[in-house]
């Protein structure tokens, strides 16, 4: 007797979203540009940490430049990790938050238009009679 071939069962849209949701998400662009940047840094670092150098005098510049943190301000080491946190939309979230962001414009416009002009015909009835 001949076995029947195993059919794989396909996954619904609702699986496959599941398994998307949990599955480790990519690394955006920036997050990838952000380390291939921060590499080449932390090869310095640890180098400098190593015995290759001499020790800088211990006074005011040389406690200084021994210090790699002090080097780069707290802001923009900060502001830094800040950057690195951020998740950014996708197509179509972009598209649809511009639309959003053109709608509430033009009813704002519409709106300040409308209270501009019952004003206006306001105060020249008011006041030209």
């Amino acid at each position: 007797m001949a076995k029947l071939p195993v059919r794989k069962k396909t996954q619904t849209l609702r699986q496959q979203a599941k398994a998307a949701a949990i599955a480790k998400p990519r690394p955006r662009r920036l997050k990838a540009t952000a380390n291939k940047v921060s590499k080449p840094i932390n090869k310095v670092r640890s180098i400098s940490k190593k015995s290759y150098f001499l020790p800088l005098p211990d006074n005011r510049i040389g406690r200084f430049l021994n210090k790699p943190r002090r080097v780069i301000p707290k802001y923009f080491r900060d502001s830094w990790q800040e950057v690195r946190q951020v998740t950014w939309p996708n197509r179509k979230e972009t598209i649809r938050l511009t639309i959003a962001v053109f709608v509430f414009a033009i009813s704002f416009g519409l709106v300040v238009a409308l209270v501009d002009f019952g004003l206006e015909r306001t105060f020249k009835q008011l006041l030209l009679k």
